[in-house]
């Protein structure tokens, strides 16, 4: 997303917002959201995050979208989480993202692609799965998803965000100042994703913030210095790097399991 884009987002969008502003420059002012955007927890929850992304791949690439009916085992891993935007209306999902962590084990993007040696050894969470809906508030849950994985890698103390996008969503994240993990790469066929050449992007979390300072994007003002609470990335289980959903689970069977 352009990060003019961005700003035309946050601003034409303000009729759906109710705005809690600060006069002093800087400081943190509050903004709740027409939908909210929170880690899936239970299975019925998994089932709308699937919905949404079925529905998101098969209008741009439909021939993949047909893996994509059900859920991955990738959802429902340690390591992993999946994120849902839903609307405060009537509970329709509007978009969902996964996070993978490298905690247990390589990301998924390194069975397509051998990451660079500055990259080895460090903490890293992928983002995959992104599908947000029709409709103009799009926008606006996307860059609420991308908050939302933001606050994961610093809650959670991940050190970059690494993504493989395909054109032309790769001008998005190179927007939101993503860089190129081998610039001299170009695209590379993705085995998760059926082959698909994408673009393998990093961004580094602990210096976010000072970059968005030093480019002036809008990306400072919406992430940093605006609290959401509508944007909840709390999870008990996360500080362990757990799967709501592989702990819901184990209970379920441990419940199930005669005594």
């Amino acid at each position: 997303m352009h990060a003019d884009a961005v700003v035309a987002t946050t601003r034409t969008s303000h009729h759906h917002l109710q705005v809690s502003e600060s006069p002093v420059e800087g400081a943190v002012k509050t903004e709740t959201l027409p939908f909210t955007v929170k880690i899936v927890h239970e299975e019925s929850q998994l089932a709308k995050a699937v919905r949404i992304r079925y529905s998101a791949y098969n209008r741009h690439v439909p021939e993949f979208a047909q893996q994509l009916w059900e859920a991955e085992p990738y959802d429902r891993e340690d390591g992993s989480v999946v994120l849902i935007a839903e609307s405060k209306l009537d509970g329709e999902p509007l978009g969902t993202m996964r996070i993978q962590s490298n905690r247990f084990k390589p990301l998924n993007i390194e069975t397509s692609v051998e990451l660079p040696d500055w990259l080895r050894g460090q903490t890293m969470a992928q983002a995959s799965r992104l599908g947000i809906g029709l409709g103009g508030i799009g926008r606006m849950v996307k860059i609420a998803l991308f908050k939302a994985y933001y606050l994961y890698c610093v809650q959670a103390g991940i050190g970059w965000m690494v993504i493989a996008a395909r054109p032309p969503l790769d001008k998005q994240y190179s927007d939101l100042l993503f860089t190129d993990v081998y610039p001299d790469l170009g695209y590379v066929p993705i085995k998760h994703a059926k082959g698909i050449p994408h673009r393998v992007m990093a961004f580094d979390v602990p210096g976010a913030e000072k970059l968005w300072r030093e480019k002036g994007h809008p990306l400072l003002n919406f992430v940093v210095r605006t609290n959401h609470p509508d944007i909840d990335m709390t999870d008990r289980g996360m500080p362990g790097f757990r799967n709501p959903l592989s702990v819901a689970n184990s209970l379920h069977a441990m419940e199930a399991t005669p005594g």
